[in-house]
């Protein structure tokens, strides 16, 4: 019994591994994602039950390919030891909620959504970008405290100097952080600019040095901090498929020719002086 269980294994390890039957658990992934967009739109009602039917045939699918997953591997542990796997699990295990008139049929509705979130576990370089959004985040979070001050010691100082001007925009210091973030995001700013500028000539001053620290050196640092976190989980990545020793040997490989050319030269330099020094002994040692 264990050698025929062992070909099954191996056959559903091959097929699991299979490119076209990945690019076909894509395609799967893409068709479910149009199909929950087209219930969203009156027009698709007369084809409320042909869609229905086309939802449970991506889901019976979805579970076919989990089980055939689960199958392919060697300990059953060892596929949830992975953390992509237990989210597949998860959304494919939540999209068997049946889809009628009950109390779960928004729940069912709104788990189906999650299910376009498998592209990112069928595709690794998802995988590595989501991994180092998440990395990023407690990082990011220091340069969000950073703005939080920025904004709020520039909201007290537009809320006392600007609230004459206009007492809904820079009426207290909630509102006053409010339209700081409309100007942040170059939304209508000038209009912004331009009222306070009747009372206060100076007060481009104000907004040009806001919009300096947040537009241009705050969103640079988010910028660069995932920047250098998807470098090291690039790297990491490399290493474990093996790329980054590849590299490390050829390096290694070229600064071994590297030296091995500068013995030879070395080499070839002492030759050629002893050479030459040996005839001058000769001359020394003769007899006149």
């Amino acid at each position: 019994m264990s050698e025929p269980f062992n070909t099954w294994q191996s056959r559903l390890e091959a097929l699991r591994s299979n490119k076209i039957f990945e690019g076909v658990v894509i395609a799967i992934i893409v068709i479910s994602a149009l199909v929950i967009g087209a219930k969203t739109y009156e027009e698709t009602s007369r084809f409320e039950q042909w869609l229905m039917y086309l939802d449970v045939g991506v889901t019976v699918f979805f579970l076919v390919e989990i089980l055939i997953r689960m199958a392919a591997e060697r300990d059953l542990r060892s596929f949830f030891k992975r953390g992509w796997n237990v989210f597949d699990f998860v959304i494919v295990t939540a999209s068997l909620i049946p889809l009628d008139d009950s109390e779960m049929v928004l729940l069912a509705r709104l788990l189906r959504i999650f299910r376009v979130l498998r592209l990112v576990s069928m595709i690794p370089e998802l995988q590595m970008l989501l991994v180092a959004l998440v990395k990023s985040i407690p990082r990011m979070g220091y340069v969000a405290l950073l703005m939080f001050i920025i904004f709020y010691i520039y909201a007290a100082f537009g809320s006392f100097l600007f609230a004459e001007v206009d007492e809904f925009l820079w009426g207290n210091i909630a509102t006053a952080m409010l339209t700081l973030f409309r100007i942040a995001t170059f939304e209508d700013w000038t209009d912004v600019m331009y009222a306070t500028q009747e009372v206060y000539a100076w007060s481009w001053i104000y907004y040009l040095t806001f919009i300096f620290l947040t537009a241009f050196i705050f969103l640079n640092m988010m910028i660069g901090i995932v920047l250098d976190v998807m470098q090291k989980e690039s790297d990491k990545q490399a290493l474990e498929n093996g790329e980054g020793d590849t590299a490390e040997l050829h390096n290694m490989h070229d600064d071994i020719r590297r030296l091995q050319t500068q013995l030879d030269r070395m080499e070839a330099s002492l030759s050629a002086s002893q050479t030459h020094e040996t005839p001058k002994s000769i001359d020394k040692q003769s007899p006149d």
